[in-house]
């Protein structure tokens, strides 16, 4: 058979067996790396003289490789062709030459044939140092010339793709020296001039390295040379003088400066350490604690500015050399104030007590405010409570005031003053003191002793003991101790009205009225005093009270007959009625008196004794005696009536009258009237005499009530506590009536003939009536309807 001679070399061995025909060949191709896939290598068919339309039917494929799929071979054509990027030092290392064997099968009849593809190099990699960075170490008094061995590159290309030569970025102190050492150039920095580390402690070096590719490639490696140091420089401080300011009372630990000071040297060389002086006061050593590596200053104890406002202190720095070298500076620390003494009060009293009686402008007492702080810190407003009669007055001294009175003081009102004192700094925030001044007000004898009511009312039973009390008057002074000290007395005058201020007494301490002798209703129904209180002051004042004193009535009188009377003064009489009189006839009329008043003087009459009962009536209230049927010839000519009178008081007194009444024919009645007539008459005129001068009496004594209830009235409140009236009695008998008001009911002590709407109160001896209070009220006034009676005379017939 006969073979295509490929591109390279192809060595062609035949093989014959016994049943098939083996057959075997290789040929060698050449390819660059990094050519793109589909890059067509060669191809094998042609170049095996192999049938091109069979190769599908012979199954024409590559069944082993050494790289697998590097490559592939397309059927239709045979052409041998790249389908995977080929990286000739990823596959291949540095070893050279690269081959990929591949194994070609084709059957029908079998062959086998060997393609060895030979990869070749590419300028496709960039000399690479093993690091980007190269530190070298080299002290400042090294010598000139010395060398220092510096990076070698890797370049995986081959031949003239590898490193060629190396280059150094031009300087002042460095040179570049290479050295051949079999295969591999080593490049060494040379040192060309002294380093001075003080100058410049680091120089950064670029060394490149170039390969002899075509375009050639490159690589670069960045070169720091550390220039160590000796000890020839000393530590310099930034400032000669460090300034701070410190605010007292500030936290411990808190940094108050922080010194520096730079050594140009290096390690321990240019370490610096810090210290404070041996020279100074042995508190700053307690206040204030410096770092020794930081220099960082920090409190260490209490900063008061009232005590020290600023401190001087010298701190040194020294470095680690051998041997060190040692500076030092000064550090001022100005201490400011702060608002933290709270200010002080300090009183100085003139006296404790003053007399309510003092002027405005009085001085109390003395009062000063200290503050330790400074500035405004140290100033110090002054004030008082509100609402309090006193006044600070500042003096010429600062923070020294003056405690005086700015109103009038009443001790009445206010006996003892609290007084707050508040003492206020204008520092940031304000502080602020308090203290409480006790001042007392002194009484003095201003007040005149008052009693709670005036005039006062007493309401007196007659009959009363003498000697006993009536009433208990009291007076209270606003003053106190002696000045509230009251005594009473009793004003006695000349005045008729005054006249039974004699009778009465007054316990000088207590107020307790006796009266000395037993008062009579019938005598005096009213009288008035004054009881005059005094306290015990310097000079003493007074005052008094009016006591309108009202005489309460007791049964303490018998009735009196006036009717029937006989010459010789007991009460009994003779009546003579025809025999031909109707039923109702007036037979006669038992009249009678009593001095009491209302219940006590109310009358009734009744028959103790009557001899027919079936032929005398008695009214009970009016006393006449009327006959209730006619004579008849029976009938006895002679009767003989015992009258009871009786007052209706608590316990009842009574008088009896007998009444005789002959019956006789009707001629010797009338001849009897006449003679009786004549001796009536002269009793009549004895007894009008006796009722004119009673009314005159009466009349008096109303007048004076009503004078009396007009002053009350115009002195009084409208809720009068009494007023007493006169009112008219029952037809025959003469009695008196009282009325009297007491809150908001009123009383009448009336006889048997009552007003029409009156009502007796439970509980009131019997003799009591209340009276309903009429009140029309307009417009929001109360207007209070009084009835005055009159005492009414009648004129017994």
């Amino acid at each position: 058979s006969k073979a295509r001679k490929p591109r390279g070399v192809s060595v062609v061995l035949r093989f014959f067996c016994e049943d098939e025909v083996l057959i075997s060949a290789q040929i060698r191709y050449s390819v660059p790396e990094e050519v793109q896939e589909g890059y067509v290598v060669g191809n094998i068919a042609k170049d095996l003289g192999l049938d091109v339309s069979r190769l599908g039917d012979r199954r024409f494929r590559i069944v082993s490789a050494s790289k697998n799929g590097l490559f592939q071979v397309n059927q239709n054509n045979g052409v041998l062709y790249v389908d995977r990027k080929i990286d000739r030092e990823e596959m291949c290392d540095n070893n050279s030459p690269c081959i990929v064997n591949l194994k070609i099968v084709v059957e029908n009849p079998l062959e086998i044939h060997y393609v060895l593809v030979d990869i070749t190099d590419v300028n496709d990699h960039t000399p690479t140092f093993p690091e980007k960075q190269q530190n070298l170490e080299i002290a400042e008094n090294t010598l000139p010339g010395a060398r220092f061995q510096l990076q070698s590159t890797r370049d995986p290309d081959l031949g003239v793709n590898s490193v060629r030569s190396y280059k150094l970025r031009q300087n002042e102190h460095f040179d570049l020296e290479i050295r051949d050492r079999g295969d591999e150039k080593v490049p060494f920095l040379v040192l060309q001039r002294a380093l001075d580390r003080e100058r410049k402690a680091k120089h950064e070096l670029l060394l490149t390295s170039i390969d002899g590719g075509n375009p050639p490639k490159s690589g670069t490696l960045n070169v720091t040379v550390i220039v160590l140091d000796i000890n020839d420089n000393r530590p310099v401080f930034s400032q000669e003088v460090y300034t701070a300011q410190l605010q007292e009372n500030v936290a411990m630990g808190t940094i108050v400066i922080k010194v520096n000071a730079t050594d140009l040297d290096e390690g321990s060389n240019g370490d610096v350490m810090y210290s404070l002086g041996s020279n100074l006061n042995r508190k700053i050593y307690d206040i204030f604690d410096l770092d020794n590596v930081s220099g960082e200053m920090r409190v260490k104890g209490n900063i008061d500015f009232e005590n020290t406002d600023i401190y001087r202190l010298d701190v040194l720095a020294s470095d680690k050399g051998t041997p060190p070298m040692t500076v030092d500076c000064r550090v001022i620390v100005k201490i400011l104030d702060v608002n933290d003494n709270t200010p002080e009060i300090e009183v100085t009293s003139l006296s404790n007590v003053v007399p309510e009686d003092s002027k405005p402008g009085t001085v109390i007492s003395l009062v000063n405010v200290l503050d330790n702080d400074s500035g405004v810190n140290g100033k110090v407003l002054c004030t008082l409570s509100s609402n309090i009669p006193f006044e600070l007055k500042p003096s010429l001294q600062d923070n020294m005031y003056s405690l005086v009175t700015k109103n009038n003081l009443d001790r009445e009102n206010t006996s003892l003053y609290e007084i707050k004192v508040t003492a206020t700094d204008f520092g940031q925030p304000p502080l602020t003191a308090e203290k409480i001044l006790s001042v007392q007000v002194s009484d003095v004898n201003d007040n005149s002793p008052e009693f709670s009511q005036n005039p006062i009312e007493i309401y007196l039973v007659e009959n009363n003991a003498p000697g006993a009390s009536i009433f208990s008057v009291s007076a209270s002074d606003k003053d106190i101790l002696e000045n509230a000290a009251i005594s009473y007395n009793i004003l006695r005058g000349d005045s008729v009205q005054n006249d039974m201020s004699s009778f009465l007494n007054v316990h000088p301490e207590m107020g307790i009225i006796r009266s000395l002798k037993s008062f009579d209703f019938e005598t005096i129904k009213k009288f008035q005093f004054q009881v005059l209180a005094t306290d015990a002051g310097n000079p003493p004042l007074n005052g008094n009270v009016t006591v309108n004193v009202f005489i309460l009535d007791q049964n303490d009188n018998v009735p009196v007959i006036l009717y029937p009377v006989s010459a010789n003064g007991s009460a009994e009489g003779v009546e003579e009625i025809p025999r031909n009189v109707n039923a109702g006839h007036l037979v006669t009329k038992v009249r009678a008196y009593d001095a009491d008043i209302g219940y006590n003087g109310w009358l009734l009459f009744s028959m103790q004794e009557v001899s027919d009962h079936t032929l005398f009536g008695l009214d009970r209230y009016t006393g006449q005696i009327r006959t209730l049927r006619s004579f008849t010839e029976t009938d006895e000519a002679q009767h003989k009536l015992v009258i009871l009178v009786k007052d209706n008081g608590n316990v009842s007194l009574s008088a009896t009258a007998t009444v005789i009444i002959k019956v006789v024919e009707p001629k010797e009645a009338f001849a009897a009237s006449d003679v009786k007539s004549t001796v009536k008459e002269e009793e009549e005129n004895n007894v009008t005499f006796y009722l004119i001068i009673t009314l005159g009496s009466v009349s008096v004594l109303f007048v004076i009530s009503i004078i009396v209830l007009i002053v009350m009235q115009c002195s009084k409140s409208t809720d009068y506590s009494s007023k007493y009236l006169q009112d008219t009695n029952y037809d025959g008998t003469l009695c008196h009536s009282i009325q009297y008001r007491s809150g908001d009911k009123r009383y009448m002590l009336v006889g048997p003939r009552m007003s029409i709407g009156s009502t007796i109160v439970p509980g009131s001896n019997g003799n009591t009536l209340v009276v309903p209070d009429r009140r029309r009220r307009t417009s929001g006034e109360v207007r209070n309807e009084y009835v005055i009676g009159t005492v009414i005379l009648y004129k017994i017939v």
